[in-house]
């Protein structure tokens, strides 16, 4: 078994508890949409998936697929918000501390 040094040092122990709070609101968006995107602070792209819903609870009696296009949205809604959080922290952290070690500027 590793020791908690060895995960804080390698990043590990970080890694799993992140992911572990990351897949709850991907599991919310996929069942619940508008509720997922509204606990990922996205009011309007709720809206809009109430709005899809709609339109796809229509049509998907003809086309079945489109039963999937709200959830399919609020899965990729989620993951790109998730991910311009994550370049800004990343953006942020290099302007307070400056760029990592050994780093060349194009």
């Amino acid at each position: 078994m590793f020791s908690r040094v060895f995960f804080r040092r390698t990043g590990i122990h970080f890694a799993r508890k992140r992911s572990g709070r990351c897949a709850v609101i991907y599991v919310l968006a996929a069942l619940l949409p508008p509720i997922g995107l509204l606990l990922n602070g996205q009011p309007f792209s709720a809206i809009f998936n109430l709005v899809l819903i709609v339109f796809c609870a229509v049509f998907g009696l003809f086309f079945h697929v489109l039963l999937l296009v709200p959830s399919a949205h609020a899965v990729i809604a989620v993951h790109m918000k998730r991910e311009d959080r994550r370049h800004r922290e990343m953006v942020e952290a290099i302007r307070r501390h400056g760029p990592p070690p050994g780093y060349r500027a194009p």
